[in-house]
């Protein structure tokens, strides 16, 4: 299975022109599938794709999207996805989004709350006449600022913008989905707003950092099936994904300078601080105070 952890990967893979900024791509597709081949692969960041299929298969997880009830499907990072024969009509857009283009915007903790980025979503979103109309005036907008002199406003007004989309399938698909039952590959959909519970409430700083044996235990199952299970769905230990979430984190909290790096480690639930910094390098390949100085820089 192919692991991009660039955007400029997955562009080329499926033919696009290299982006214009690292952490961020749209591009138009038109009539047929970019992607070279059948693929099955993972990302390190969010898709959003707006597209009608009309032949092939489309896999998230385990789960099968039914595109044949709709346009647009999102998915998030560290994720499995599968395509195979994949055809398109009409045309559509794809947008790649890396969540430390993010950092420092509400959106960066706001992203994870909109559910139709989980497994646990398997029907892409149907758009009516106007609705495809409201999708396609926020992507034009967001392609203007993309492409026509880039100035200090370009990113707000692009996240502005990229926030309307997610609202507004928020919107759509709680229109659609009045009825959905619940579908398969909850396990990470639930062991996610575990870990979000955790964090939100604080938790972290007075208990420490959450353990497999805790996520389990919240899910009712054992470490090990808990584990397992992740494995099969998104590649990634428990363990693995306690730390990408905890990392996520960081990067957003370095951003704002409101704390010292220390600081940062206790309210994260890391007793021992030097800890938390080789853990951060071991999954950024930079010291947080690395990292702090190439963004804000």
């Amino acid at each position: 299975m192919k692991h991009f952890k660039t955007i400029s990967e997955l562009d080329q893979e499926e033919g696009f022109p290299a982006p214009e900024h690292p952490l961020f791509s749209l591009n138009m597709l038109r009539g047929k599938s970019h992607l070279k081949k059948d693929m099955e692969f993972m990302c390190d960041f969010y898709i959003i794709c707006f597209k009608k299929v009309k032949a092939g298969e489309l896999l998230y997880g385990k789960t099968k999207y039914d595109h044949d009830k709709g346009w647009m499907f999102f998915t998030k990072p560290q994720q499995k996805i599968t395509a195979r024969g994949l055809q398109l009509e009409e045309k559509g857009f794809v947008i790649h989004l890396h969540e430390d283009f993010l950092m420092g915007h509400p959106l960066f903790t706001d992203i994870k709350k909109y559910d139709f980025f989980d497994y646990e979503t398997s029907e892409a979103l149907h758009l009516s006449p106007r609705e495809k109309e409201i999708m396609w005036s926020l992507y034009n907008k967001i392609e203007t600022e993309y492409h026509n002199n880039p100035d200090e406003f370009s990113k707000s007004i692009i996240l502005s913008h990229l926030d309307s989309i997610l609202k507004y399938a928020q919107r759509f698909y709680k229109r659609q989905f009045i009825d959905r039952k619940p579908l398969s590959g909850i396990t990470v959909t639930k062991f996610n707003e575990s870990l979000n519970l955790y964090f939100d409430k604080g938790d972290a700083e007075v208990k420490g950092l959450p353990t497999v044996n805790y996520m389990a235990t919240q899910l009712n199952l054992s470490p090990k099936y808990l584990s397992d299970l992740l494995k099969r769905e998104t590649g990634k230990t428990a363990l693995e994904l306690i730390h990408l979430y905890v990392i996520s984190e960081a990067k957003n909290m370095l951003v704002g300078r409101n704390h010292s790096i220390s600081e940062i480690a206790y309210q994260l639930g890391f007793d021992n601080p030097p800890y938390f910094s080789r853990l951060f390098k071991k999954e950024t390949g930079m010291s947080p105070k690395e990292f702090q100085n190439h963004i804000l820089n």
